[in-house]
């Protein structure tokens, strides 16, 4: 008798809890929003999120791309979204912290215009270029960079964006300059890498490892402490001598400031419980990058750290969005 009772009470909490959810989780349909074109490395994140989430709740998860204006765009939208949860920003550094700080117009304030839910991936970056380029190692790279008359062409997923900090950082480190054509995202930008319509980028590794695999494109450094295992061979800026040259690339999920408590404790449950589960972390892994869920409060104190690093340089070097 004990031992029923014991059941029939944890039936009762799953059933409640189940009840509070169905409460507490936006009803209807739920807009993604992507700042960004369709293909990269944020949208990427974005769809396999879309596609676990409709299946644990049985919503319709849709996704919208809306780039431009290094993410304030779409950015906006979800800023000055009903805050229900029926809209939720998948953003990345750009658009959350370095592309309101380099508009002529402040579209919004992520400490007040934002909730912050979590983390869900981080990236390193890779530096490559075109295969048919002469530099076939970072210091080739870098006396190429100096003596290429006319300039060498890199490709920005667009303004502000890490890729574009770590590339203005480099120019001012190694005394070299180079001409920096804007895109509106990663995937247009590598496309015309591959083409060899410009000479190289900094890419996330998600985007940028089907192309240095195939030698569509030529790796010669990447980002963070130690080597990547999918590329053991290139070695990290750190190593080469330069540890100002590193960053990576987070995609976070928003909602509108004045959500309610209960909707983004919810929201928060069911995306770690996704990014924790293995499956998720393999296709992310496959993908080229790391499924990261944070808490609440230190994803926060992590976009604090992120937006003292690198805002102090958009300000020091007059990055204005074109």
């Amino acid at each position: 008798m004990k031992r029923l009772m014991i059941g029939v009470i944890a039936m009762a909490g799953i059933v409640f809890a189940g009840e509070a959810g169905a409460q507490t989780w936006p009803r209807g349909m739920v807009k993604l929003m992507v700042p960004y074109a369709a293909g990269g490395n944020v949208d990427v994140a974005a769809r396999l999120l879309a596609e676990k989430l409709q299946r644990d709740t049985g919503q319709a998860f849709v996704i919208e791309n809306r780039p431009g204006a290094g993410g304030l765009i779409g950015s906006e939208v979800v800023a000055k979204g009903e805050p229900d949860g029926s809209v939720l920003l998948v953003g990345a550094n750009g658009p959350i912290l370095f592309a309101p700080e380099m508009a002529a117009r402040r579209a919004y304030e992520w400490r007040k215009d934002f909730v912050p839910i979590t983390t869900l991936t981080l990236t390193p970056l890779i530096l490559q270029v075109h295969p048919d380029r002469p530099a076939k190692s970072f210091a080739e790279f870098v006396e190429l960079a100096k003596t290429r008359n006319p300039p060498l062409n890199m490709a920005s997923p667009g303004a502000g964006t890490t890729n574009h900090l770590i590339s203005e950082v480099m120019q001012s480190k190694l005394g070299a300059s180079w001409t920096t054509v804007q895109y509106r995202g990663n995937a247009p930008a590598t496309n015309d890498l591959v083409g060899g319509q410009v000479d190289f980028n900094l890419d996330q590794l998600s985007v940028a490892l089907p192309f240095v695999t195939t030698g569509k494109t030529r790796a010669l450094a990447v980002t963070g402490a130690k080597r990547l295992p999918e590329l053991p061979d290139v070695p990290t800026f750190v190593e080469l001598g330069y540890p100002e040259f590193d960053g990576q690339t987070f995609t976070g999920l928003m909602a509108p400031a004045k959500t309610p408590e209960p909707v983004v404790a919810a929201i928060h449950a069911a995306v770690t419980k996704i990014l924790n589960e293995p499956d998720t972390a393999k296709r992310f892994a496959d993908l080229g990058t790391r499924a990261a869920p944070m808490e609440r409060e230190a994803f926060r104190a992590y976009l604090e750290k992120e937006d003292q690093s690198w805002v102090p340089l958009i300000r020091k070097l007059k990055i204005q969005l074109q």
